[in-house]
């Protein structure tokens, strides 16, 4: 979460503060890196969205016990109906809010009758007697990776809230979303933790595994698994369409052409296709893909984060004002070094999960 809020922090505030978006940013402090940051975000979410497909497949197969692949494309050929019908999209988001309380009073509730050892936990999240860099890129990865930390940041451009006087309110809304889905993610990893703790054991590798609607199954039985799933297969239908716009805004840093209107939504399209189809293709358990995405956007984080870190220490001119924090910038470069250390030697095991290295 540290990690987290300081990437968020630099990332929002930089790219609000100059009114530019992320490639367009780069590209004025250092020619053509935002073309590599726009070529890696794209690859990132290409591979987020196979996750997300994926995600919807297990979600899908909790629900109505369907095969995920089955699964995933109804998930793929929703998210495009969806997208081109704007008052679905409206819709849409009405129902994940509703989902998403649904799903935090869930996980509390699983978490209280899991009685989990949250002595231990805690003990462990202090001070634990091991540290997995792996997985700690994987969860970094998962959070504020890819395009997801640039999605808040342009998001924020397109409200018109830009420059340096809206610098206070742009930090604290970063802060409050890593907050809120930090908390969230640590009753989860609680609940998770009371279901194995008692005994069970959660299928991990197999083909057909769907560990954490396993896990909600074995608290509030067959119930439990249908919500469940139904919360997780909408909010995947949701990221389905966000990594897809965002990633395809990204194109616009090659040609302008794909800024926006029927150009933009045709790529988002091709987008959301090209990552159906590589789920449809790939033999790799869904579960594991989902671990892998996360991971791999964690790997090429610290690439963006380096020329962002240039920016905020030697172009503070294209940041509309002279004054910087020094104490963000300093939080700034720590993590990215911490994270191309990570990124280094987490290589072999996060692509062990497709299979791939050691």
């Amino acid at each position: 979460m540290i990690v987290d809020i300081a990437v968020q922090l630099n990332v929002w505030r930089m790219i609000t503060s100059s009114g530019k978006r992320a490639g367009v940013l780069a590209n004025a402090a250092i020619p053509f890196s935002g073309h590599v940051i726009a070529v890696l975000v794209i690859i990132g979410g290409l591979a987020f969205n196979i996750g997300n497909i994926a995600g919807g497949g297990l979600g899908l197969n909790a629900l109505l016990g369907i095969d995920a692949k089955i699964g995933g494309l109804i998930t793929g050929a929703l998210a495009i109906i969806v997208f081109l019908i704007k008052k679905a999209g409206r819709v849409m988001d009405i129902v994940l809010i509703v989902l998403g309380v649904g799903m935090i009073v869930m996980t509390v509730v699983v978490a209280i009758i899991a009685q989990p050892p949250i002595g231990d936990a805690l003990r462990q999240t202090i001070v634990p007697d091991e540290l997995n860099f792996a997985t700690i890129t994987t969860i970094i990865g998962g959070t504020v990776g890819g395009y997801i930390t640039y999605s808040g940041a342009h998001r924020y451009l397109d409200s018109g809230l830009t420059g340096p006087e809206h610098a206070g309110p742009v930090m604290r809304a970063a802060t409050n979303g890593v907050l809120i889905t930090g908390v969230m993610r640590y009753v989860l990893f609680l609940a998770i933790l009371g279901v194995v703790a008692s005994g069970v054991v959660l299928d991990t590798t197999s083909a057909t595994a769907n560990p954490a609607a396993q896990a909600f199954g074995a608290v509030l039985g067959g119930t439990g698994l249908r919500v469940f799933g139904a919360i997780l297969w909408a909010a995947a239908l949701s990221s389905v369409i966000g990594a897809a716009y965002t990633s395809a805004t990204f194109l616009s840093t090659f040609t302008k052409k794909i800024a926006r209107g029927w150009a933009l939504q045709l790529a988002v399209i091709a987008f959301i296709v090209v990552s159906l189809i590589v789920y449809l293709l790939i033999g790799t358990a869904p579960a594991a893909i989902l671990v892998f995405v996360g991971g791999f956007n964690g790997l090429i984080l610290p690439v963006g984060l380096t020329v962002f870190m240039y920016i905020g220490w030697f172009r503070r001119d294209l940041l509309g004002s002279r004054k910087y924090p020094t104490w963000l910038l300093v939080a700034g470069t720590l993590v990215t070094l911490l994270t191309w250390y990570m990124g280094i030697v987490s290589v072999g095991p996060i692509f062990a999960f497709l299979g791939v290295g050691a």
